[in-house]
């Protein structure tokens, strides 16, 4: 053995340049080696979301490690609850037994009866083939005043139909039973942190009268049920989708997904559908889009060149937003994540195009400058991109290849250029130590640098006869 230090890690299998990362999984499915650390959110925070609820763990007391921690940090140990399942259990068969006993248990010693029991089951039940419907039915039939939400603790299936994750958060909204629907009352399911008053959606609802909850709004079980009262029911986390929508069709709401997004034009559709289910018109988003733009540019010019990583757990769309940063200037270096998502598939093409690695840029139209870079990509195996400021350019681009509008959109896509090859009227707008050759056209500076044309054709018949 050696020490840590002495050990050069071979970091070909755990990381692949983003050109050559294939969706939807860029790493190959092998075993795996999970550090015994306490992680970010979990299946406890979740639990945690849903008011005067008590948790209990049915589970060897190896596992029971994280789930305890997590319950310790957020002070709420009182609400955390366990059963061990010991090997004795497993080899005289009495696994289903020592959970509906040990929870029972549990219930009568707690100081004050809990309105609703998140009940985890774990990988063992599922190994020994436990009847988790009867154990279930059981603890209901002991305690009918409780909910038990049907919850787990089974990383086996984590990347195997639904994740435990989704099943907790879909558990929880069983709860929720029919009411009559409050016109203007739109309930947001399946986040683990609660939108901000000041968001799209709230801010929209508010200014016609309307109201957005969420279960991180309700102080008690009992509030939590009125969210069943929402004439519409949202959600924007990928993992509460499913969850909220079996829901919205339990309870005959409509249901709209409106993920968190970086793309202003998907932005703008949620929101124009979000409009649209409600009755209500549909608003500009133009003083919005110019208000963000100002942002970026703000905190581009106080991030500079400073590397920028982005981890999976900070966003569930963590290509998208480094597709955001990119297109902002932002110096975007690494991507952690072990999946790619079918939400992020379209920003893949993107990230992965020559024109993040080109070491040459070409400005104009498409057709000249498109055959001029792939000239130079074949004969000196240099990436080469193309920019193009005309209006005509759709089915012209090749992969990889950009379109911009405006002096700003091209400065932002030229941040980081090291070669460029344009009209000489776009030398301003380049940085300033790029190497700009010069190659003026007509269209673009006129008769300028009519001196400077080049024939194009002329040079390529000389090289062909010298060949």
């Amino acid at each position: 053995m050696r020490k840590l230090g002495e050990v050069t890690p071979d970091c070909t299998s755990w990381s692949v340049p983003i050109g050559e990362a294939a969706y939807p999984a860029p790493f190959s499915m092998e075993p795996e080696f999970v550090a015994p650390v306490h992680g970010t959110w979990n299946i406890v925070h979740t639990g945690m979301l849903l008011p005067e609820a008590q948790q209990i763990y049915v589970c060897a007391i190896n596992c029971m490690r994280g789930v305890a921690l997590t319950a310790a940090e957020m002070n709420a140990s009182e609400r955390f609850s366990y059963v061990l399942l010991e090997e004795k259990d497993l080899l005289q068969g009495t696994v289903e037994q020592v959970t509906i006993e040990g929870v029972a248990d549990v219930i009568r010693r707690l100081p004050k009866r809990p309105p609703a029991v998140m009940l985890y089951t774990v990988c063992l039940h599922h190994f020994l083939g436990s009847d988790l419907s009867y154990i279930y039915r059981t603890l209901e039939q002991a305690f009918p005043d409780i909910f038990f939400a049907r919850c787990y603790m089974d990383p086996i299936m984590r990347k195997n139909g639904l994740t435990p994750d989704q099943k907790t958060r879909n558990s929880i909204y069983t709860a929720l039973q029919p009411r009559p629907a409050r016109p203007g009352t739109v309930t947001v399911l399946g986040g683990d942190f609660a939108l901000d008053q000041t968001c799209d959606l709230a801010s929209m609802l508010a200014r016609h009268g309307g109201s957005l909850r969420q279960i991180q709004d309700c102080d008690s079980f009992a509030e939590y049920l009125t969210l069943a009262e929402g004439a519409l029911f949202v959600s924007t986390y990928p993992s509460g989708k499913y969850g909220a929508e079996q829901a919205a069709k339990r309870l005959g709401r409509p249901h709209l997904y409106l993920p968190a997004c970086f793309g202003y034009g998907e932005i703008t559709a949620q929101l124009r559908a979000f409009a649209e289910a409600l009755g209500l018109p549909a608003e500009d988003m133009a003083g919005k889009i110019a208000a963000c733009e100002a942002a970026l540019s703000q905190a581009k010019a106080v991030v500079a060149e400073t590397p920028v990583s982005i981890d999976y757990t900070f966003h569930p769309r963590p290509l998208g937003l480094a597709r955001l940063l990119l297109e902002h200037g932002f110096r975007v270096e690494t991507v952690y994540l072990d999946a790619i998502s079918a939400e992020e598939q379209a920003d893949l093409p993107y990230l992965s195009r020559p024109s993040s690695r080109a070491k040459v840029t070409l400005i104009g139209e498409p057709v000249t400058m498109g055959s001029l870079a792939a000239a130079i990509t074949a004969q000196y195996s240099v990436p080469a991109r193309v920019l193009s400021p005309l209006e005509t350019w759709e089915g012209l681009l090749a992969p990889g290849d950009q379109a911009v509008s405006g002096e700003e959109e091209l400065a932002r896509a030229l941040a980081e250029a090291e070669i460029v090859v344009a009209d000489p009227l776009y030398r301003p707008v380049c940085p300033e130590n790029c190497k700009f050759y010069e190659l003026p056209h007509q269209a673009f500076s006129g008769r300028c640098f009519r001196k400077k044309m080049p024939n194009l054709f002329e040079l390529e018949m000389e090289t062909y006869g010298t060949e």
